[in-house]
């Protein structure tokens, strides 16, 4: 009977650790979501130069890189919350 209380009433504590590491993961996914589409668009509306190709492909690269970061941020604060150890 002990054995099914202390089964019943376990709890998870956070692990800050894995919260401050999910938390580092979305700020760089934030900061990346304005660079990758500001870049886009700088490169779409100027003068067209060899550059812009690059510089496109590039902007790309953070959008992708930011939605990666969300993603794995997320995964990681809930894993710090949910995730016996």
């Amino acid at each position: 009977m002990k054995l099914l209380k202390t089964l019943i009433m376990e709890t998870t504590r956070t692990n800050k650790y894995l919260l401050l590491k999910g938390l580092k993961f979305m700020g760089m996914a934030l900061a990346f979501m304005f660079t990758g589409p500001a870049l886009a668009y700088i490169s779409q509306t100027k003068l067209k130069s060899p550059m812009d190709s690059i510089i496109l492909i590039i902007a790309i690269t953070i959008c992708i890189a930011a939605i990666y970061l969300g993603f794995k941020g997320i995964n990681t604060i809930l894993d710090s919350m949910f995730k016996k150890k």
